[in-house]
Order: structure tokens, then sequence, then C-alpha cells
């Protein structure tokens, strides 16, 4: 009997419920629900939700709890990433919802990449090197298919392309001082980005040496927010094709990005200043490819989230737009 599997990533931004929020967790909801009814998802990587505080308990997902309130994803298996105090993070915690049983869950940061040291060259005053450190985990589950068969998935949300901090180099939260200031800002934020896309490749690396060792199905799908496109350093590193590494030995370890097969016109997750841009991925092995049955992206009433002089109000939709692939295993 053939088994379907429809593969969702969705950034939610922001996903909160705050009392004083524009728009509310309420308006939210309305316009995000039907969203993710639509996917028809089996699983779904989400990012950046928010835990919200109960006095005498731990932090909890109790907005994307609403979210998924009356849905048929309100009975899924969850995962999400957690703190040393075994709470949900206050911020952008990456969580996984699977209609089948999620068997492992690991939360992987600086595992496989150490934390790179770094002098800060136009920091005011100057700064002995300090270790790099990037902000997320990678959210590692191995969900049961049934019939001996494990998906290994892989939620990730990489730095964004926002200039990290500088010491002195910053009027305010919008305004930087130097042109300097603000490039070395934008170096740091990409090698925290290349970083995170190092330990994620490591990592495909050593699922893929274990399941040489068992002879399991290579079934590992990578989904999230990767914060670039294909064709940029993050993406090519963790993709790793042959045309790069000139290594035809290795073809099978490559992974491929779903939204390949949508037209290139349609090919877009995010607006930014007027440009489409495709920062959401699910990239899945070769092995599991040959159940590929196509791709979508939800776009049709994407905003731009980067419009100028804009008020502190926000859309009630994400800035991002959901993406679902969907295999049929034998």
């Amino acid at each position: 009997m053939a088994t379907p599997l429809r593969i969702a990533t969705f950034n939610l931004e922001n996903l909160d419920d705050k009392p004083d929020a524009r728009p509310s967790l309420k308006e939210r909801i309305a316009v995000l629900r039907p969203q993710l009814l639509r996917l028809r998802a089996d699983v779904i990587c989400f990012q950046e939700v928010n835990g919200q505080e109960f006095e005498g308990g731990p932090r909890q997902l109790d907005a994307l709890n609403q979210l998924l309130a009356e849905t048929p994803y309100e009975w899924f298996y969850t995962a999400h990433t957690k703190t040393t105090r075994d709470e949900a993070y206050d911020q952008r915690n990456l969580v996984v919802i699977s209609r089948y049983p999620i068997r492992d869950v690991q939360q992987i940061k600086h595992e496989y990449a150490p934390k790179p040291s770094y002098r800060k060259v136009t920091a005011d005053p100057a700064e002995d090197a300090k270790e790099i450190t990037w902000e997320r985990p990678i959210l590692y589950v191995t969900i049961d298919l049934g019939a001996g068969r494990m998906l290994h998935l892989l939620n990730v949300h990489m730095k964004s392309k926002r200039p990290s901090n500088i010491s002195g180099q910053k009027i305010n939260n919008y305004t930087w001082r130097t042109m300097a200031g603000w490039a070395e800002g934008s170096f740091i934020s990409a090698m925290k980005r290349v970083g995170q896309a190092l330990e994620l490749r490591v990592l495909i690396d050593d699922i893929f040496d274990k399941l040489d060792v068992s002879g399991e199905p290579k079934y590992i799908v990578a989904c999230g927010d990767f914060n670039a496109d294909v064709n940029e350093v993050p993406l090519q590193a963790i993709m790793g094709p042959v045309e790069e590494t000139g290594n035809t030995g290795l073809i099978e370890r490559i992974m491929i990005p779903c939204e390949e097969s949508i037209p290139e016109s349609s090919r877009y997750s995010l607006f930014h200043l007027g440009r489409k841009e495709m920062l959401d991925h699910i990239l899945a092995t070769r092995q599991l490819l040959t159940y590929y049955r196509g791709a979508e992206i939800h776009n049709e009433v994407l905003h731009d989230e980067s419009g100028a002089f804009r008020t502190d109000d926000k859309f009630p939709e994400s800035d991002h737009a959901p993406i679902v692939a969907e295999f049929v295993l034998p």
C-alpha cells in the first residue's frame, strides 16, 4: 500500500500572543489557519514560533496550539527546540508536527562546527577576538513512516542578512554610524549563515554514514528558512553539487531543492524591496526524490516585507510563503 507524504515548511513570522500586539493572534489565526489547511501536510516544519509565559509553569507554545486547534494538525505529534530548563525559548522556536510518530528528537548547535573566533575591526572601543555563535540550533527529528522506513528531518532557520551588531557603530536600532561598520556587521551575519550551513552539511554526511552501515533507506530532508537562495554559498555548501565538488563518487549524497520543478516565474517565497526571493527550501536526497510528485509555493498573496516608511502595524499573514513537497512512498 502506498504511503502519501506531504512535507511542508512555513516561517510563521514571530507567532505570538501578546496583549498589545497588532495584529492580534485572533486576527492572525483567521488568515494563517486556512493557509495551513490548504497545505494538507503530513509533516510541517515551522520557524519563528514564540513561547508564552505562564505563572508557575514552563514557557509553552500556546499561540501555536491555538493556531492548530480545530484542525487535523491539533492531533499531530510535536517536537520543538528547548532551553536548558526544558521549556520553549522566548522567541523563534523551531517546531515539527507530524501525522506519523516522532521517534527521536535532537537539538544540534556547535556539535559539528565549533564557534569561530573573530576580532571586529570597526568596533569602538576596540575589542579582543571573541567567539561567534549562531542564534538557533538545528532541530533533528526521526519520523517513523512504517514498514521499517524512517524519515530523517532537519528543521533549520539560518541567520538573516541583517547586519550583526558592532559596538559603537550604530546611532540607533535602524541607523548605522559608518558604511564600514554596516559592512562588517553584514560580514559577521554571513559568517554565521555559512557556519550553520557547514554544521548542517556535516550532520547530513554523518546521517548518510550511519545509514550506509544500517542499510536503511536514505530518506533525509532539510527544511526551513535558509535566508539564501540556491546560488548562494550556504545552499551550495548544503546541496554539494557535483559540478562544485568534482567528485562523482559523492553523487548519491547531494541534496536537491524540490522547488526546482516549479516554473522560475513562480519560484519565490519572499518579497524584499520589490524583488522576488527564494529563501525557504525543502531539500531531499536522490533516493527520496525517486518518489517525488511535485511541489507548491503558496505565494499568491505575498506582500513586500520591506516597504519604505512602514508603520509598526504588521500584516496578519506571514511575510514568508509556505512550501509543500509531495512524495508517494511504495
